[in-house]
C-alpha cells in the first residue's frame, strides 16, 4: 500500500464527518419526511448514490459515470428537497430549478466529453485502487452537498419568504454566471472540433479575458444560488452558505485551475505567446484584453 492509498484512508471518514457537520447544520429548522430532517435524507442520498455507483465502476475500471452520477445525484437531492417543499414554496422552485439546469447542462456536456475522449486522464492513476478510487466517490458525495447545500437548506426550510430584492439580484447573478460558463465552454469545444487548433491553446472569446472563464461563471452561479437562499436561513444553517467559497476554493486550490496550469506550462511553457498569454491575462476574474 502507497502513500496516497493510506492518505486516503486516513481523509475518507474525515470526510464523511464534515458531511454528517453540513448535514446537522442544514437541518435545523428543516422539513421532515418520514420524521427525518430532508436535508439530512439529501446528505445521505448524496453519498449513497455515489457510493453505489463506485462498486461497478471499480469493477469495470472505468470512470466514465463519473460526472454523470454527480449531476444526476443534484437532480435527486434537488427533486427530494423540493417534494418536501410542496407546489406552493415559490422561492424553493426557484433555487431547484436553478440547480436542476446547472447540474442537467454540466452533467450531458461533461457525460459528451468522455464518450468522445474515451477516458478522464485525472483517473488514470486513481481508479486502479480501491481506497483512491472510493474516496474521489466520496469526496463527489461531500462536492455535492457543500455546494447545493445552502440551495437544499432554503428549499427545506421551514420558514418561508415571498420573493424580493435579493431573488432578484440572485436571479441575475445565477444568469449571469450560467452564461458565462455555457458560452467558455462550447468557445473551447468549438476551439478544439477544429483541426486547424490541435496542439494550440485558446486565447479568444471569453477566454481572451481570463484563463479559466469557465470556472468563473460557476463560481458566480453559486454566489446568486446563496443570495437568492438566504433570506430563509438562520442559525446553523447559516453554515450551509459556504458553498459558493467551498467552489471557488475547490476549483483554484485543489482540482481544477491547478491541474489545468501545470499542464498548460508543461505543454506551452516554452512558447512565448503562451508565456505572453499567461502574464497577460487573469487566471480567473475576467478583465478586458490589452
Amino acid at each position: 500500500m502507497d502513500s496516497a492509498e493510506r492518505q486516503s484512508i486516513i481523509a475518507t471518514p474525515v470526510v464523511i464527518a464534515v458531511g454528517g457537520l453540513i448535514a446537522w447544520a442544514g437541518s435545523q429548522g428543516s422539513l421532515s419526511i418520514g420524521g427525518f430532517p430532508t436535508f439530512a435524507v439529501c446528505g445521505l442520498l448524496a453519498f449513497g448514490i455515489n457510493w453505489m455507483v463506485f462498486v461497478p465502476s471499480y469493477l469495470a475500471g472505468t470512470e466514465k459515470y463519473y460526472d454523470l452520477t454527480g449531476s444526476l445525484t443534484y437532480l435527486s437531492v434537488t427533486a427530494v428537497a423540493l417534494a418536501a417543499a410542496g407546489p406552493a414554496d415559490t422561492r424553493a422552485w426557484l433555487l431547484g430549478s436553478m440547480v436542476a439546469i446547472w447540474a442537467t447542462r454540466l452533467g450531458t456536456f461533461l457525460f459528451a466529453r468522455i464518450s468522445r475522449d474515451g477516458s478522464d486522464r485525472r483517473f488514470d492513476a486513481i481508479k486502479v485502487s480501491f481506497w483512491r478510487f472510493l474516496m474521489a466517490w466520496t469526496l463527489q458525495g461531500l462536492w455535492i452537498l457543500l455546494t447545493a447545500g445552502c440551495a437544499l437548506a432554503a428549499i427545506t426550510s421551514a420558514t418561508t419568504r415571498p420573493l424580493g430584492f435579493l431573488a432578484l439580484v440572485g436571479s441575475a447573478v445565477w444568469l449571469a454566471g450560467f452564461a458565462t460558463e455555457v458560452i467558455a465552454d462550447r468557445q473551447k469545444s468549438r476551439f478544439r472540433a477544429d483541426e486547424n487548433n490541435r496542439g494550440r491553446f485558446i486565447r479568444s472569446g471569453l477566454w481572451a479575458w481570463s484563463r479559466h472563464p469557465n470556472y468563473f461563471g460557476e463560481i458566480l452561479l453559486w454566489v446568486g444560488v446563496a443570495i437568492v437562499a438566504l433570506p430563509v436561513l438562520s442559525g446553523w444553517q447559516y453554515l450551509t452558505l459556504i458553498s459558493p467559497l467551498f467552489v471557488y476554493v475547490l476549483l483554484t486550490r485543489i482540482s481544477g485551475v491547478p491541474i489545468l496550469e501545470r499542464n498548460a506550462d508543461k505543454k506551452w511553457g516554452e512558447d512565448p505567446d503562451y508565456v505572453a498569454y499567461r502574464d497577460t491575462t487573469p487566471i480567473l476574474f475576467p478583465r478586458p484584453p490589452r
